[in-house]
């Protein structure tokens, strides 16, 4: 068992701060809004810190799940950030998406106090994390990983190490990119089979059996026929995403056009207002240039 902190306790990181509490692990957390690390530690029995530093102190690894680069930047790397909190010979890992150029950057700010940093984004959205069967992605140096994937199993349903610092967000980034597609293309064909008169839940049982199935089809096809967008992983999160994937492809030379079309798309469900509905919302918008 060891003794680690747990940084940022949004829809992902309260549940996983809880496995890891759950399996033995000594915890302390921290949220930037003290109430919820106050009520994480009501509820999970852990301990919770003012600062992400205070909460570092004396961890043998450190844990990140927030928002965006700047968020990261500020819990890890600021005056009370956690890498002065922690010791040398220590581990971080953040399972934060974010640009691999700040993850590179945090890497090089822990290299010089001695800390290894690992990347490790995740997906499986908040049920997996819930669940503990998330898909973890990592990059970072091998033997560093090795120690960090016993801890991180308590909520994965797979963890794999892609690469050197950088591979993990790389890799989250694929995986954004093949989502963008699958739920556009999926948000067309039950809004074409509603405009044709036939029963969603039945042409999903059919089809979902063969080459179409997919695993957006079989968690969010029931959702998205009720129009209900409250899964978690927001439309404003997805666009920061998508962002950072085609920033990455213009930087190494990959077309992302269909990814780029999908981001605009999402544009429009912001205007729509929802920001906050999660991203199998993309139907909302058929639905509406449907009726107009």
């Amino acid at each position: 068992m060891a003794k680690v902190a747990f940084l940022g306790l949004g829809v992902m990181g309260y549940p996983m701060a809880g496995h890891l509490q759950a399996a033995g692990h000594e915890v302390t957390v921290y949220n930037r809004t003290a109430a919820k690390a106050e009520k994480w530690a009501a509820e999970h029995g852990g301990g919770h810190a003012a600062t992400p530093r205070e909460a570092a102190a004396g961890a043998e690894i450190v844990f990140s799940c927030v928002g965006n680069d700047d968020d990261l930047r500020e819990v890890c790397a600021s005056e009370n950030g956690a890498l002065h909190g922690m010791a040398e010979g220590t581990l971080y890992v953040d399972h934060t998406t974010v640009s691999a150029k700040v993850t590179r950057e945090m890497a090089a700010a822990a290299e010089e106090r001695g800390v290894t940093f690992i990347d490790a984004p995740i997906s499986g959205g908040q049920a997996g994390a819930e669940n503990g069967q998330l898909s973890i992605m990592c990059g970072g140096p091998e033997a560093a990983y090795e120690c960090a994937e016993a801890i991180m199993s308590v909520y994965a349903k797979i963890c794999r190490r892609i690469g050197d610092t950088g591979a993990g967000q790389t890799t989250k980034m694929c995986n954004q990119i093949a989502i963008a597609g699958l739920v556009q293309g999926l948000s067309e064909a039950l809004n074409f089979a509603e405009k044709a008169g036939l029963d969603g839940r039945a042409v999903v049982e059919v089809i979902s059996q063969g080459a179409a199935g997919s695993w957006q089809m079989m968690n969010r096809y029931e959702t998205m026929l009720d129009g209900k967008f409250d899964h978690g992983f927001a439309v404003d999160w997805m666009r920061k995403d998508l962002g950072i994937c085609l920033a990455t492809g213009d930087e190494i030379g990959a077309s992302l056009p269909v990814t780029a079309l999908v981001d605009q798309f999402y544009k429009d469900v912001q205007a729509m207002g929802g920001n906050r509905w999660d991203t199998s919302a993309l139907i909302e918008r058929l639905r509406k240039l449907s009726a107009s």
